[in-house]
């Protein structure tokens, strides 16, 4: 196990460059919101490999680009909707490029006797455990030139593709430790060219502090790089604990180093949202969106995710404010971003359109009968595979001044971020304003920015009620909005609360003032066509809004979430289309959304 030791000089690179970031200030009218995708693999990681996956970094970026590239069963995949605004390629550092090197005469080790063991596996799960018995012997066609080779390409076409002003690309990679199948994965992004040789792997340690260390060195010779969290629902816990990874006691230490180096978190993805779950938020009726129900890497009908303490976001920002009123600190105050996690170079993020790895179709994944004529009951019996209780994946959404790699990075390092489940939703949140003077600016953002303090940031105790302005626009190719929602944490006589308030109601519905909810406003679906509701819901819900709880001396944080109207899920898509009845397992409809990074409230 490789321990990288910060330096001094690296301690106050690293002060500067943060306080720096923090400290920038820009006019609201030089901020775009830019959608994309920081976490898609190709054929350099070896589970897309083993799904028979041949395309590249450069495929990636050219069907974010909103060109066609191929499917692995011939088919071809192409987005619907406008381009993404940037895209990073994600692959695992973990045997980076050690099977597609096979396939690359110039690549080091290309077609060495010793390799043929490389040829795809019955399973994945069996070529897992192949790995795992070659990566002991340490033969050389496994080694760290085939993993430099890998990272050359990856880099190229990050570089090729880059085009500031219209499309971002990073370099990056996935951390992956996966101590006893759970899930501490992290995406690494770079914020320029800068980039070490090499990157730092599950294989160098499994301990993310020692990535933390890595990050810390990096800093210290120039190179500015992040890691952002992912899949914390199946992590068992050990993604937001109340100790140190070693099992020792969280020091202050410990918490700014995870800031310094983790200011974001994926909250949404193909792998399930991450947000909250209905047994740690049971009044929050929103709370079972997309919920992941097997572990990924153990056999799937006999085990059954069971942790979530320690596993979702919102139970993370709640764990950090007890912190804080205990101890001072807060290693958890992070943003949100959203992604796909996608292993076909691609991300569906449209319901309608969504396609999957392996045979694609609708029978394999789990949302068709094969033979519905040949019982009354097609369902009956049948177990439901973990690939269809997957979702199309997130999106990513930054406020920043353009679309370049540096101002879209310094937005995630600010925590002017968002995500979605995969529609364009816009959302904008400003806490500290004083009054609703806002609402009738005529550039609300520019008055946001001028005396409140943006998504990402923290409030300080004046005295007075602090006001908060939520704003979100629907994606105009998605559906309506139906209600806009604060979700509140906060701290009272040690222990950390949540409340969920409807605060902006579709089609000139108010909420009521003692449940905090906004009445239905009827917006249904059609299961035989998945036709919508086209006179329910809103382009935009506005509003200016203060917390009828509000207690001066308690931490708190809030932050925006906004549902449209109910819509088909993919899988229904899929049972209309293959002339059978939906899943029953799987829910009918649900309602898209998208979630603000937090504001925090500090008391004195």
């Amino acid at each position: 196990m490789k321990n990288h030791k910060q330096t001094q000089a690296g301690r106050l690179l690293v002060l500067t460059l943060v306080l720096s970031v923090a400290n920038s200030t820009v006019a609201a009218g030089e901020k775009q919101a830019f959608f994309g995708d920081t976490h898609i693999h190709t054929m350099y990681s070896f589970d897309a490999f083993m799904g028979s996956v041949r395309t590249d970094p450069n495929d990636a970026y050219r069907y974010a680009k909103g060109e066609a590239i191929d499917h692995p069963d011939g088919s071809k995949l192409r987005m619907s909707g406008a381009p993404l605004d940037f895209l990073m390629v994600s692959d695992h550092a973990k045997y980076l490029g050690v099977f597609a090197a096979q396939l690359d005469p110039a690549a080091p080790f290309y077609g060495v006797p010793e390799a043929e063991v490389l040829k795809p596996q019955a399973t994945l799960d069996g070529t897992s455990r192949m790995l795992r018995d070659l990566q002991a012997k340490q033969p050389a066609f496994m080694g760290p030139e085939v993993t430099k080779y890998a990272w050359r390409k990856i880099i190229e076409a990050a570089e090729k593709h880059n085009d500031p002003g219209t499309f971002s690309t990073f370099i990056g990679y996935e951390y992956t430790p996966t101590p006893g199948s759970r899930h501490l994965h992290r995406n690494v992004i770079f914020r320029g060219s800068n980039v070490p040789d090499q990157p730092f792997s599950s294989s160098d340690s499994m301990n993310p502090a020692d990535l933390w260390n890595w990050l810390d060195d990096l800093r210290a010779q120039g190179i500015e790089a992040m890691a952002i969290p992912h899949n914390m629902n199946q992590s068992d816990g050990l993604a937001f604990q109340r100790t140190n990874f070693e099992g020792g006691e969280i020091d202050r230490a410990f918490a700014e180093q995870r800031l310094r180096n983790e200011p974001i978190a994926e909250i949404s993805q193909q792998k399930g949202t991450s947000e909250t779950h209905p047994l740690l938020s049971p009044n929050d009726e929103w709370a079972d969106f997309q919920i992941v129900r097997y572990y990924l890497n153990r056999t799937e009908n006999t085990n059954p995710v069971t942790k979530f303490e320690g596993s979702y976001y919102r139970d993370a920002l709640k764990t950090g404010l007890e912190l804080q009123a205990l101890k001072g600190f807060d290693p958890y105050k992070m943003g949100v971003i959203g992604a796909s996690d996608t292993h076909l170079s691609a991300g569906p993020f449209n319901e309608a359109e969504y396609f999957s790895g392996g045979p694609n179709s609708p029978v394999s994944r789990g949302s068709a009968y094969l033979n519905p004529a040949d019982s009354e009951d097609p369902w009956k019996d049948f177990w439901t595979p973990r690939q269809a209780t997957h979702g199309t994946g997130g999106l990513a959404g930054v406020w920043a001044e353009q679309n370049t790699r540096s101002a879209i990075y310094d937005a995630m390092r600010r925590k002017e971020t968002f995500a979605t489940s995969g529609p364009r939703i816009r959302v904008h949140f400003f806490g500290g304003l004083t009054s609703d003077a806002i609402e009738k600016s005529k550039d609300p953002l520019a008055h946001g920015y001028d005396v409140g303090v943006p998504m990402g940031g923290t409030l300080r105790n004046t005295g007075q009620t602090p006001g908060f302005f939520a704003w979100a626009t629907r994606d105009p190719e998605a559906g309506w909005l139906q209600r806009l929602q604060i979700v509140k944490g906060w701290v009272e006589d040690g222990e950390a609360k949540e409340v969920v308030f409807d605060v902006a109601c579709a089609d000139g519905l108010s909420p009521d003032e003692k449940t905090h909810r906004c009445p239905s406003n009827g917006a249904t679906v059609n299961l035989t066509d998945c036709s919508i509701s086209r006179d329910k819901g809103s382009v935009s819900l506005m509003t200016f809004w203060r917390d009828p709880q509000f207690e001066a001396s308690q931490h708190a944080f809030y932050y925006v979430r906004v549902l449209e109207n109910p819509s088909c899920r993919w899988s229904t898509w899929d049972a209309i289309r293959f002339g059978v009845q939906p899943n029953p397992d799987l829910p009918a409809t649900h309602q898209e959304r998208a979630w603000s990074s937090p504001i925090w409230y500090q008391p004195t």
